[in-house]
């Protein structure tokens, strides 16, 4: 099965005898995200996409996608919202992550908003991609306790490190008979 994949922890992983996967190329729309510095560490096909025009760079992610015969997809900080004819192309192939509790605070700034809300815990979710915002079916969760003293970065800091190790778990979850 080919991959494309960002999170660098999932990278390590899939180098793991018991890894289910093999990550065959990483686009980022970012030229300096670290996904593609453990893409050059790991000599894994790397693509940046310019997203000026969102119509342009998924035809030219599509493009890359087909050449390199990926079949699933994993976001992780891909901050941008693929349009319905591209999830259309990738139905059920593809996964991201996302640094709260599902359905609690969708989108951006969630840390702050469950802070403010007096939240006792947060998280991180990793579901499948729908056109409908962070709404797509959950495959796991990870609980983590909201400090007192938190602040938005400190909370930030330990769900990130959750994510890392959920990131894995649900791709043996999905793909481990």
């Amino acid at each position: 099965m080919h991959w494309i994949f960002i999170n660098w922890n999932s990278i390590f992983f899939s180098n793991n005898k018991k890894s289910p996967i093999s990550i065959n190329l990483i686009i980022s729309d970012n030229k300096n995200a670290i996904g593609l510095e453990y893409g050059k560490i790991f000599d894994i096909k790397k693509k940046v996409v310019n997203y000026k025009s969102k119509d342009i760079a998924e035809k030219k992610i599509f493009l890359e996608l087909k050449k390199n015969n990926i079949n699933f997809i994993c976001l992780a900080g891909f901050m941008r919202i693929l349009s319905k004819n591209f999830l259309k192309s990738f139905k059920g192939k593809i996964i991201n992550i996302h640094p709260s509790l599902l359905p609690k605070y969708k989108g951006l700034n969630t840390h702050k908003r469950a802070i403010k809300k007096n939240e006792k815990f947060s998280g991180c979710t990793v579901h499948y991609v729908t056109p409908k915002l962070d709404s797509g079916k959950i495959i796991l969760q990870k609980k983590v306790i909201i400090k007192k003293n938190d602040t938005e970065k400190s909370l930030a800091k330990r769900i990130l490190i959750q994510e890392h190790k959920l990131y894995s778990k649900a791709i043996l979850k999905i793909f481990s008979p």
